[in-house]
This record gives structure tokens, C-alpha cells and sequence, in this order.
């Protein structure tokens, strides 16, 4: 069966020479320029037909190998009504990420951002038994995020396409090995878009569950940090790297001393009046958890991560206090605070384990213009929970082995959870278990960014003369250039019906008027894998074969090209 073939004198295609104005990442700059993508509005974005084709590519690995661990393909209503995310509390977690809408009859909608709710409603009604698990349910489809700042192009937009899955089953063991099946399938997906990525520990925050894994693309574009350790491999998302409590007895300290520590607020002016290393400080943050103030315990040196903190913490909402909040509260002190004395009783104390039982810190002293010395956590103020809150910083211990850990930027592009039964117990789903009772399902979700990935790729391959796709997600196998006029073309097309009567996709630029040099240029940007020109050498049965990664060329006989070609598509096929 003959393969595609797209003529650029026909095909909808401007590519730009500028870059666009507000373009902040690489993906975003050549997606536009090669014409894969044109902005509709803000976070919103037309596919043009190569943009399409690579989409669908994606979209292709992705439901091959969905289907291959016995996944059933659905398609859920992007439109939804307001009740099921009622019934599971996210209509108002959601908060201003939801689109809402009203119907002509007054009646609240919403344009899913993710479809939890949908998927446990339709297993409610179609499995009754355990004999109907486990099931494994999957969509490929376009979501809704009104995202506050849009941006990076197709990286982060308010409509995006995503592979959501869940699997249902009646014991955790059953659970366990769904969610090691869209592990490996995963893992294949990622291997096969030509991705390289990372598999590293994340927490579960508002999705709930006990595992929960991220898969990264390292990029400099990417909005996620994540540690990973060269000495044995430990990868994990900042939010989940852990440290470990170490106790001391807090007893053979010296007694507390107060100090005169006038107009030091902030840790740099008390570490520099004082003479101190900011580590020997104790930083506490004062924070609103639904609404209620809360003091979180770092060292002086260290910052507190807000998005760490907010994950652990969720689904309740978290924010600092402001200047209001000190008022009618005569025991905080603005720029003073300590947890002596008020850690467990004025309001709750949270700490990183670095501030573990029997450490001593200089510490706000609970009066204006006044800290405290020898302040020792387990004998001067107790913790109410440890929580790993701080920012991880490149060179901190590895929590698996202890060596230097390294920070790197990634893009997120999958996400894996055992959900367990916050959902099934939402919606009561219950099926008649072996022992003829009601048995209440455990659920897993599954994620992958679509559109996303295809940014990550081109994040990932692009080189200084623009995209540079894989074989298996580029819009066609080779970009047969015909550099120059009448007899150039007419061979050029003649090679194309060759290649494309052998299974070889193939965009050929046939355009006339146009110049071998802006022929050249537009072929380095699309980034097609292989580059064939029809030049001077065809006279004499010649034409250039250029690999669009390596950069390679070298002059060949016409048959030896197609041969090469042939043998090239069919490898990937």
C-alpha cells in the first residue's frame, strides 16, 4: 500500500524566518516558525496539518501500547455537569481552574479538567460484580484548565490533549499490578516517541493514594526541579525528597538566654548582628491552612518550599499570613517569633525533620526587638508533625545513599498513582465480592500529557536550525528537496512516487520560485529525519541523502538513495 505524500506546493504551510514575539522556550519558537502550530488565543492553539500528523503519531504509541495491557478504549463528554465534582469535593478545590458554565435552564457545568468522577460513575453502572474486574478504562482527549498564565506554547495551555486511564479492581494486590502494567507501558510509550526521561517518586497531594510516580523529561523548559543522584540512581521530584529525623537527647544544654537584638526581622540582619551562620537560626513561617494560622520550622539557611508544603497539606487551601493577620494576636510578633511557648498551644507547629529533637537554635523570642539562644526543640518546644517542607538545594545528602544529590529542570509528561478508594468511596462503588458481599473497589490513575510531549520533543531534539523530530513521530520519513528547476522537479516527483509506492511517507518541496537556499532552510526547520536533494548531481544520476540529526551527507546513485530510504522506513514500521 502506497504512503503518504505531501506536495508543499499544495500543502498549508508558512513557515516564519522571526521568531514570535512572546515565544519563551524553544518548542514554542519552532512549532510556530516550521507552521505545526498557530495561536488561537491566549493558551489556546490551532494543529495545522504537520502539527496534526505528529500529534496523531503520538497519540498512535500511546493506544498501541494502551491496548496492549488489555486497556478498553472510551470517550468521556468533555462537557460535565456540576454534581459528580460536587459529590467528590473538587467543584470547589477546582477553584478558578475550572471553566463554568451555565445551560440556557440556569443548570452549572464545567469543562473537565480531569474526568475522576466520570469514569467511577460509568463503572458504578456497568460492573456489578467482581466477575466484571478488573477493568482497565482509557480516553485519549482534550481537557480544560483555566491556567492563570499561559505560556511555553502548547507546554502550558488552558486546552490540552491527555491520555487519562484508571484501572478498578477489588484488592490492593489486583491494584498493585495495574499500576505495574501502565508502569511498563509507560516506560515503552516514552522509549518509543524517542524521549528521554526519568521515572522519579512524587507525592500523591490532592489526588490521594499511597504510590505515586512521575515521568520527566529533562529540559531546560520545564516548570518541574527534580533530584536525581549519580552515585546510585534515587530520582525523585523535589516535593517528594525526604530527610531523615536524626534525635539527640535535648537534655545538657545551656538554659535559654534572651537577647537585646534590636531591628533584626528578617534572618540576614539577626545572622549579621549577632555573627552567627544562618544555619544556626530557626526560621518560622507563619502560614493560613483553611483559614488558621500555623508556624512552619525551618534552619535560617534553608527556604520553605510553598508548593512542598501546599502538597502535603492538601486538599486544605494554604497561604501566608499578612500584617492583618498580627492583628489582635499580641503573642505573635512580627519579626519575633519563637516556637517556645506557643508551639502546640497558641497555634500548630510544623517542622522540617532538620529540626529534629534535640537541636538548639537562636530564635525569635516572642518580644519586639528581642530573640532567644539555646532554644532546644524537644525541651524548649515540642513538634506537632514533621513534614520535609524546605527547598532541596543541589549537593544535599541523597536520602537512599547520602551522596550529593543534582537538581535538574524536567518537563512533566506522565503521572501514575494508586488512588486506592477515595473516589469508590465517594460514589459508593461497591461490587458482590467472591464471598456473595459487597466489596468496595480500589482505583488507579493514569496520565499522559499528549500535546504535551510533543513540546518535550521538541525541547529535546531541536538544534540550532529548528526541529529535529524522530523517525516514528515526524509527518513524514523523508523531505525530498528539489533544488532547482523543470528537469530537478520532474525527478524529485518521480523519486517521491518511488519512495511512496514502498511504504516511505514522504514530503517533497516541489514549490516553483522558491530558491534552493529557502528550500534548504525550511527543510532544516520542519525536521523531517532524512533530507533528500534533487541538485546539480541529478544529471549524471546523483542526489544528496542528508541525515537531519547527525548532519551527515554524502552524494549517491538514485537507486542506492531509495533503497536506503525503503530500508529506513521499514525498520521504523
Amino acid at each position: 500500500m502506497a504512503a503518504r505524500v505531501q506536495r508543499m506546493s499544495r500543502l498549508m504551510l508558512k513557515t516564519l524566518r522571526e521568531d514570535p514575539a512572546d515565544a519563551e522556550t524553544i518548542s514554542h519558537r519552532l512549532l510556530v516558525r516550521a507552521g505545526y502550530v498557530r495561536r488561537t488565543a491566549a493558551g489556546i492553539w490551532t494543529w495545522l496539518p504537520l502539527g496534526k500528523q505528529v500529534l496523531e503519531n503520538v497519540t498512535r504509541i500511546v493506544r498501541e501500547e494502551m491496548d496492549a495491557i488489555g486497556a478498553q478504549e472510551v470517550l468521556l463528554p468533555a462537557l460535565l455537569p456540576k454534581e459528580p465534582y460536587e459529590t467528590s469535593g473538587r467543584w470547589e478545590e477546582y477553584g478558578d481552574l475550572l471553566f463554568r458554565l451555565k445551560d440556557r435552564k440556569g443548570a452549572d457545568y464545567l469543562l473537565g479538567p480531569t474526568h475522576e468522577e466520570i469514569f467511577t460513575q460509568v463503572v458504578k453502572d456497568q460492573c456489578t460484580s467482581y466477575k466484571d474486574l478488573p477493568v482497565m478504562l482509557y480516553q485519549i482527549q482534550t481537557k480544560y484548565r483555566d491556567e492563570a498564565r499561559p505560556r511555553s506554547g502548547v507546554l502550558r495551555g488552558r486546552e490540552f490533549l491527555m491520555k487519562d486511564s484508571y484501572s478498578f479492581d477489588t484488592s490492593d494486590e489486583e491494584l498493585a499490578e495495574s499500576y505495574r502494567l501502565h508502569r511498563e507501558a509507560y516506560l515503552r510509550i516514552f522509549t518509543r516517541l524517542g524521549l528521554d526521561h526519568r521515572v522519579v517518586s512524587a507525592v500523591s497531594g490532592a489526588m490521594g493514594g499511597s504510590a505515586s510516580e512521575e515521568f520527566l523529561a529533562p529540559a531546560a523548559a520545564g516548570e518541574d526541579t527534580f533530584a536525581d543522584c549519580p552515585a546510585c540512581g534515587y530520582a525523585a521530584n523535589t516535593e517528594a525528597v525526604t530527610f531523615p529525623l536524626k534525635p539527640a537527647d535535648p537534655m545538657g544544654h545551656p538554659p535559654i538566654e534572651e537577647l537585646d537584638t534590636p531591628d533584626t526581622p528578617t534572618i540576614e540582619t539577626l545572622a549579621g548582628h549577632l555573627g552567627v551562620p544562618a544555619s544556626a537560626t530557626l526560621k518560622n513561617l507563619l502560614v493560613k491552612v483553611d483559614g488558621e494560622i500555623w508556624a512552619v520550622g525551618v534552619p535560617g539557611d534553608r527556604e520553605v518550599d510553598l508548593g512542598k508544603l501546599t502538597e502535603h497539606l492538601a486538599p486544605a487551601a494554604v497561604e501566608l499570613v499578612t500584617a492583618e493577620d498580627f492583628t489582635g494576636r499580641p503573642a505573635l510578633v512580627r519579626g519575633y517569633v519563637g516556637p517556645q511557648e506557643l508551639a502546640g498551644t497558641a497555634f500548630r507547629y510544623i517542622a522540617d525533620p532538620r529540626v529534629a529533637p534535640g537541636t538548639s537554635w537562636i530564635t525569635g523570642a516572642n518580644k519586639p526587638d528581642t530573640h532567644a539562644r539555646n532554644v532546644v526543640c524537644g525541651r524548649d518546644f515540642e513538634v506537632d508533625e514533621y513534614l520535609d517542607v524546605v527547598t532541596v538545594e543541589d549537593g544535599d545528602p541523597c536520602p537512599s545513599c547520602g551522596a550529593g544529590l543534582k537538581l535538574d529542570r524536567a518537563i512533566e509528561i506522565g503521572h501514575i498513582f494508586q488512588l486506592g478508594r477515595k473516589y469508590a468511596d465517594a460514589f459508593s462503588l461497591d461490587v458482590l465480592g467472591r464471598e456473595g458481599k459487597p466489596v468496595r473497589v480500589t482505583m488507579g490513575s493514569y496520565g499522559i500529557g499528549v500535546s504535551r510531549a510533543v513540546a518535550a520533543l521538541a525541547e529535546q531534539t531541536a538544534d540550532g536550525q529548528g526541529l529535529c523530530w524522530p523517525r516514528e513521530v515526524a509527518p513524514a520519513d523523508v523531505h525530498v528537496v528539489a533544488a532547482g528547476k523543470g528537469t530537478q522537479i520532474e525527478m524529485a516527483l518521480e523519486l517521491t512516487e518511488r519512495l511512496a509506492s514502498a511504504g516511505v511517507r514522504v514530503l517533497v518541496d516541489d514549490r516553483t520560485g522558491v530558491s534552493p537556499g529557502v528550500k534548504f532552510t525550511d527543510a532544516e526547520l520542519i525536521g523531517v529525519p532524512e533530507i533528500l536533494v534533487v541538485g546539480r548531481g541529478a544529471a549524471k544520476g546523483l542526489v544528496e541523502l542528508k541525515d537531519r540529526r547527525s548532519g551527515e551527507r554524502e552524494e549517491v546513485p538514485v537507486d542506492e538513495a531509495v533503497e536506503r530510504l525503503v530500508r529506513s522506513a521499514g525498520e521504523t514500521a
